[in-house]
């Protein structure tokens, strides 16, 4: 089975358990930010990506051109406990 077979399966089985107020705000906030054009603005493969400063996992602030002046930069974004 695919990645996207098994989230296809995930979101069916999100949908028939979900309450169904859950699942039409759900869709409804999908459907606004495919009207949004958000994805237009969405950096692709071989863009790159503008200097930044974010939080480590330890609060501490990492500014990315430090990091990238040592050598590669690898991100990795954790949603936390929301």
């Amino acid at each position: 089975m695919s990645l996207q077979e098994k989230l296809d399966q995930v979101k069916k089985q999100f949908i028939a358990d979900a309450p169904a107020e859950a699942v039409a705000l759900i869709q409804q906030s999908t459907e606004d930010l495919i009207k949004s054009n958000i994805m237009d603005q969405v950096l692709g493969p071989g863009d790159l990506m503008p200097p930044f400063t974010l939080p480590d996992t330890n609060g501490q602030m990492i500014n990315s051109k430090e990091l990238l002046d040592k050598g590669s930069l690898v991100i990795n974004f954790y949603r936390g406990v929301w």
